[in-house]
């Protein structure tokens, strides 16, 4: 991962509604969310749920697809796996490797 897709990652994650979004859809795997249900769950506007996923696709974080009339929202666990390697990239490289 480049340092510009880790820094947009973190931005996206760096709003508490974002990042609790993105943690629900992480706990809820493959299957996903739908996004009126997401915006049920948060009780968030279905305008400002639009704003939030967007933001976090944008950053690459979630993926969705069409199921019938809604769209599902799922996180991109190869996206998180990447941004989480790229924090640890360089763990402890300045103590010999001991964490």
């Amino acid at each position: 991962m480049k340092t510009k897709s880790a820094v947009n990652a973190l931005a996206a994650l760096a709003q508490e509604s974002r990042l609790e979004i993105f943690r629900l859809l992480v706990r809820k795997g493959s299957t996903g969310m739908a996004a009126g249900d997401l915006s049920t769950h948060f009780g968030m506007p279905p305008a400002t749920m639009s704003f939030h996923l967007k933001e976090l696709n944008n950053a690459g974080l979630v993926i969705s697809r069409r199921e019938s009339r809604s769209i599902i929202y799922s996180a991109n666990y190869e996206q998180m796996q990447q941004l989480l390697g790229f924090l640890m990239e360089n763990c402890c490289a300045d103590n010999g490797g001991k964490c």
